[in-house]
């Protein structure tokens, strides 16, 4: 159709020829699929298998265990009767128990902090522009492939009563410093937190690694060109550019230390007497040693609790603190 002398396709001259249609916009319909994004419509379905694996596999014996946690299931039988909340009673009062959730704490927070403050300064010395900075990194980074149990193990030979450390200080004339490391009540569970830094510092420094290498070149030039000195640009720069680094290791590196089962059993098996008992550490024990199942479902319950607790506070306050 010729208008105006101009060409018009069909539909052009349907509108034109209809009073008011070009003025009515477009429909309703169109706007939704104008509006759909392309490429967002993945089947949903593609998420039920793993689903349904994490379901049955995590949360159905989840559920199962909290239900047995208020009963006297002996662990064999299908026969148990409801006792109440007398596990958790005997869990709360029982002085290994508690010992063990104060070993918990303690070891989480020693290694929740020194693991970090390690990770970060690794970070920002292998983040600068020198030739062996990747091979410090594979170095530093090589003790997480390592299995903990193994870490463990490799530890426990290193502070043996005639292990390299005591050799070491033999040899540097310290002998009055040499003890039995993890026959001492008194540095056991800190020989512990030593062996899991070890491990988990390079993890730690990944992460800040990847933190750090996202923050703008120009952010930090525009500081240093205001004025300000190595410490103030970490402190007012990068460290709050850091804040998702910051969070993930925290949260990981607490939810790691208060789990904490495989080093402690390589390396002292909870002993000397209860001075390294875990909570994981007592769960096994009264579950596989003692037959005492119910009272070890019982303080998994509570491990679990203190581990969302704990958890959640350390992120609202990381949070806070960044805004």
């Amino acid at each position: 159709m010729q208008l105006g002398g101009s060409v018009l396709g069909l539909d052009e001259a349907q509108r034109v020829a209809v009073p008011g249609e070009a003025d009515r916009g477009p429909t309703r319909g169109s706007v939704r699929r104008a509006r759909r994004p392309a490429g967002l419509r993945a089947p949903w379905w593609f998420v039920v298998p793993a689903a349904a694996m994490y379901l049955f596999v995590v949360v159905v014996p989840s559920l199962r265990g909290a239900v047995y946690s208020f009963t006297d299931w002996n662990g064999m039988s299908a026969e148990w009767d409801f006792v109440g909340i007398a596990n958790f009673v005997e869990v709360v009062t029982d002085r290994r128990a508690l010992a063990a959730l104060r070993n918990t704490v303690v070891l989480a927070a020693v290694v929740t902090i020194v693991q970090n403050v390690i990770g970060l300064l690794l970070a920002l010395a292998l983040n600068s522009v020198f030739r062996s900075r990747f091979v410090l990194r594979v170095v530093f980074f090589a003790p997480v492939v390592l299995t903990p149990l193994v870490s463990g193990y490799i530890w426990s030979y290193l502070l043996a009563p005639r292990g390299a450390v005591n050799q070491a200080l033999i040899s540097l004339g310290l002998e009055g410093w040499t003890r039995d490391w993890l026959g001492d009540p008194a540095t056991a569970l800190y020989a512990i937190c030593l062996s899991i830094i070890w491990q988990f510092s390079g993890y730690s420094m990944v992460i800040f690694l990847a933190g750090l290498q996202a923050i703008p070149e120009d952010v930090l030039e525009a500081a240093t060109i205001d004025g300000a000195g190595a410490w103030r640009r970490f402190w007012n720069v990068v460290l709050p550019l850091l804040n998702g680094a910051v969070v993930i290791n925290l949260m990981l590196s607490l939810i790691g230390g208060l789990k904490q089962f495989d080093q402690v059993m390589a390396m002292t098996g909870g002993g000397p007497g209860i001075a390294t008992e875990t909570i994981s550490t007592t769960i096994y024990k009264n579950a596989f040693s003692s037959g005492e199942y119910p009272v070890s479902i019982a303080l998994a319950v509570v491990m679990t609790m203190v581990i969302a607790i704990l958890a959640t506070i350390q992120y609202r306050l990381t949070l806070r603190k960044a805004d």
